[in-house]
């Protein structure tokens, strides 16, 4: 192996051994501003459930609007404090994808569509008409890591996983 070489694979170790530590975290934190800001939201907001139970998808449209909406802000809040310190991570990640298909089955997705065209059209951050849920997917996407993979070594979950049997 030739010294750029040797050097190129020094490097990537390196960020290697930092994305161990921070990479996971970016996600955590990011998801954990978006998710606690909605959460909050809904805290000091008003319940607008009721109008767009019927757009729930099944079983969800069968729980009362008041449990829906405290369910929704209870994993929005604690999901964010748990992402924030890698505690559970993979259970509220888990939930927060739960959460983000059900509100992007509800609200962020087209009325109607008859093509992929059409459905593709919401796949944008707009209000024209046609949905959109290309947050929703974006979230999905980011959570997907920190199921699969867990939340990286700064977190509790790594210390309090490190120091079991």
């Amino acid at each position: 192996m030739n010294k750029a070489q040797h050097i190129a694979r020094q490097g990537l170790n390196t960020l290697d051994h930092v994305g161990l530590w921070l990479g996971l975290l970016s996600l955590r934190l990011l998801l954990a501003w978006e998710f606690g800001e909605a959460g909050f939201e809904k805290l000091h907001g008003s319940n607008w459930f009721a109008d767009i139970q019927n757009q729930f998808p099944w079983p969800f449209k069968l729980i009362p609007p008041d449990i829906n909406w405290a369910l929704a802000l209870g994993f929005e809040v604690v999901g964010a404090v748990a992402l924030v310190i890698g505690l559970g991570t993979r259970f509220f990640s888990a939930s927060l994808i739960a959460l983000t298909i059900v509100a992007m089955l509800s609200v962020h997705w087209p009325e109607s569509w008859s093509n992929w065209s059409e459905l593709l059209r919401g796949y944008a951050l707009t209000n024209e008409g046609f949905g959109n849920f290309k947050l929703p997917v974006i979230y999905i996407a980011m959570l997907l890591p920190l199921v699969f993979m867990g939340p990286g070594r700064l977190s509790l979950d790594y210390t309090i996983a490190r120091r079991l049997p």
